[in-house]
């Protein structure tokens, strides 16, 4: 019987893999002009840190986690995302110590786990971009959150997005808005789904997140939390929303928004790509939120947060759609071609030089002939090709050529100890 890659899951080969090194060095270098810094956190935890984070009714926890007990008999459950871990991370380590500036910022490019129909975009393991912020209650904290969102889906070239947005407002705000669901669903109770019913005992809020066909017919008259938000919690959305204005940034007042994880709380968001030849509706590429009582739920310090998460493999397909540009191979530098006793050795020497000072070199490690080894420079994308015959070595003058045009230069060996300065003159 053949070994095959587990269901839900897809090998991320060479031929596509630089594109994703693209995106997610755009991503490094995005969050890294933010001063946002890098955390990994481990690939599984135990189970507690995603049943308490998530929420036991959602459906992360009650059917996509993968679980299991270890030979110690632990509870153990693989990352379904991103952000319990890095707040146990944060808890455990004490970072919201004194001596640690605030906010703490943090960013991640993780791969995690759940069980669900795959589809295009969505596997059961697949990779999640995210940001997380601690330690600023600030109006600013949430609009840092959302442009940088905004501004690295444009940075890669992501097009037709709108940003969705919602507030769940305060702990009473919810508990208000909780009895008036409860009142609402109660008498429905019979005609919704198993799921929603179950929920409508221990979270009712799920609900309104259901697809199941029985309980579509029903949300739209649901009560709306905008009609349950304080003063504060009203001004506070007011505030984030009038400053993206005067940002530029357009977004939707969305009241069905309400997220899958339990943790949120205040300010939550979507980025929605409208895109036909990819899905018939808007599909969500980016979402987060508030959520400013997580940190307290794992025995730390009261400490609000905030942050966002992209699917990865739902961005490759939308860039791969509509930015196709962004991942024209790179290719290579130079490959150098030899011909001849003892260049051989000196074709790797030249390699290797050229690659100490910052270029992407090859040679053909064959020694095919002279035809081959072009076509082969040919097929990697090599940008130059360096010439080394045996009378080359002797006379220590070679050729280099670039590809796209067929113009050649000759050049000395000790040139090739500062290939920048040829590159210069090949250039002109």
């Amino acid at each position: 019987m053949r070994v095959q890659r587990p269901k839900g899951t897809v090998d991320i080969l060479p031929e596509v893999s630089y594109q994703w090194e693209k995106v997610e060095q755009t991503a490094r270098d995005f969050f890294s002009r933010s001063n946002y810094h890098e955390i990994r956190t481990p690939m599984f935890e135990n189970y507690e840190v995603f049943s308490r984070s998530s929420g036991e009714t959602s459906d992360i926890v009650e059917k996509e986690m993968y679980d299991f007990y270890d030979k110690g008999n632990r509870h153990i459950a693989l990352r379904p995302e991103g952000t319990a871990g890095v707040v146990r991370a944060y808890v455990e380590n004490k970072l919201y110590g004194p001596d640690v500036v605030k906010p703490f910022n943090v960013f991640y490019i993780d791969p995690t786990f759940r069980y669900e129909r795959p589809q295009a975009g969505r596997q059961r393991e697949f990779h999640q971009i995210g940001i997380e912020s601690f330690g600023s209650s600030s109006p600013l904290a949430d609009v840092e959150t959302i442009m940088m969102g905004h501004d690295l889906l444009a940075e890669l070239g992501v097009k037709n997005y709108e940003l969705h947005i919602n507030s769940l407002g305060n702990a009473q705000v919810r508990q208000d808005y909780h009895d008036a669901l409860v009142d609402y669903f109660t008498p429905l109770r019979d005609q919704l789904s198993e799921d929603s019913q179950r929920r409508l005992d221990k979270n009712p809020l799920r609900i309104l997140d259901s697809k199941a066909p029985e309980d579509q017919e029903f949300l739209p008259n649901a009560p709306k939390i905008v009609d349950y938000l304080d003063n504060d919690s009203k001004n506070n959305f007011d505030t984030i929303t009038n400053t993206l204005s005067q940002l530029g940034i357009d977004y939707v007042i969305d009241d069905d928004l309400v997220r899958g994880l339990d943790y949120y709380t205040g300010i939550i968001f979507e980025f929605m790509v409208d895109d036909k030849s990819l899905w018939e509706s808007p599909t969500t590429i980016l979402g987060g939120g508030r959520y400013d009582h997580l940190v307290e739920e794992f025995d730390g310090p009261e400490t609000p947060a905030v942050g966002f998460g992209i699917g990865e493999e739902r961005l490759m397909l939308v860039l791969q759609r509509q930015n196709s540009e962004f991942f024209v191979n790179p290719g290579i530098d130079f490959f150098v071609t030899n011909i001849g006793a003892g260049t051989d050795i000196k074709a790797v020497e030249i390699v290797r030089s050229l690659r100490n000072q910052g270029f992407k070199a090859q040679y053909d490690v064959d020694q095919k002939k002279l035809k081959a080894q072009f076509k082969k420079a040919d097929r990697v994308h090599a940008k130059y090709v360096i010439t080394l015959g045996a009378k080359e070595l002797e006379n220590g003058v070679l050729n280099i050529k670039r590809l796209a045009d067929g113009k050649t230069i000759d050049l000395s060996l000790e040139d090739l100890n500062n290939i920048k300065s040829v590159m210069k003159e090949i250039e002109e």
